[in-house]
């Protein structure tokens, strides 16, 4: 193993605050990147059942 112990892997020698931020960030944003389309479809899908609900009663109340 080329550190001695879980300390020196998580510290990279002076590095690991950049390293660790580097991984932290792209988490974040790979995250962000996944789940902000599934919020929207769901926003756009409760959009169109509120709008398909409304046009229904309105045409209901015509007949």
């Amino acid at each position: 193993m080329y550190f001695e112990s879980i300390g020196e892997a998580l510290l990279m020698g002076g590095h690991g605050g950049f390293v660790w931020s580097a991984y932290g960030i792209t988490f974040a944003v790979l995250t962000i990147a996944l789940i902000r389309p599934l919020v929207s479809t769901r926003s756009l899908n409760a959009t169109i059942r509120l709008r398909s609900a409304r046009q229904s009663n309105l045409s209901e109340g015509d007949s």
